[in-house]
């Protein structure tokens, strides 16, 4: 068959409308380098900063917030990503690209709802450019790249849960480390401000019923994309002999 042959299950429909959106073209390859390497540059910059005396954050605490731990990641994704062809990355690769991109829509929503300043606009790029890049570029990047790159590996139903462990470890953590050392990733987890843990699990909650919503969101977008390259699964049985 014809058509696109990187990915495993191959693709098996709209050849001609997916073709040019192959992992392994070499303008996806060298765009998702440029923002990987963009991503951790900025992470550098902001580490850098960390260890000036005028910078209310130090460099274990730039590290414990979510957003330089999810564009860490997303960095490195995105490089190997550029490195490799998709044959040679595993068939689970698909699901980390995914965590990722719920991690950085969610970096994305939960600064501009919560931690931004109030006067902030909604889309400014008179910001900081790090911080520009780690909560505007990379959450926009990594959501077109789920929806345009193609991708043949359909998640499962529990999907979306499975992606929710690390945002629940995450907050443990905070909440452990805060305890510690009375300083808290964000406000909206700080049981020492007004209105104490009730108010911070109201927050919580709503923070993690969000994250879930989007989680699932994200992974229905996924499999509707995958459905672009494959045949339905009961087709693929009957006319190809194996399981989808």
């Amino acid at each position: 068959m014809s058509g696109p042959s990187t990915l495993n299950p191959p693709v098996e429909r709209n050849h001609s409308l997916i073709g040019a959106l192959d992992p392994d073209r070499m303008w996806i390859r060298l765009l998702r380098a440029l923002v990987g390497l963009a991503l951790l540059v900025a992470l550098v910059q902001k580490t850098l900063d960390a260890t000036l005396p005028t910078n209310d954050v130090d460099i274990p605490q730039l590290y414990s917030e979510f957003t330089i731990q999810s564009n860490l990641a997303l960095g490195v994704v995105l490089i190997a990503s550029a490195a490799f062809p998709r044959a040679a990355l595993p068939a689970w690769w698909d699901h980390l690209f995914g965590a990722l991109v719920f991690y950085l829509v969610m970096t994305g929503i939960v600064y501009v709802v919560l931690v931004a300043p109030p006067d902030e606009p909604w889309w400014t790029l008179d910001l900081y450019w790090p911080q520009m890049l780690h909560h505007r570029i990379a959450p926009l990047f990594a959501l077109l790249d789920w929806l345009v790159v193609n991708r043949t590996v359909r998640g499962r139903w529990w999907r979306p849960f499975a992606w929710m462990v690390y945002p629940a470890a995450f907050l443990a953590f905070s909440w452990i480390r805060g305890a510690i050392d009375g300083w808290y990733v964000y406000d909206f987890l700080d049981p020492t401000l007004d209105g104490g843990w009730a108010a911070v699990f109201v927050s919580t909650g709503q923070v993690l019923l969000g994250f879930l919503v989007v989680a699932v969101l994200v992974h229905l977008a996924g499999n509707l994309r995958v459905a672009l390259g494959r045949r339905a699964e009961h087709l693929g049985r009957a006319h190809h002999g194996r399981p989808s």
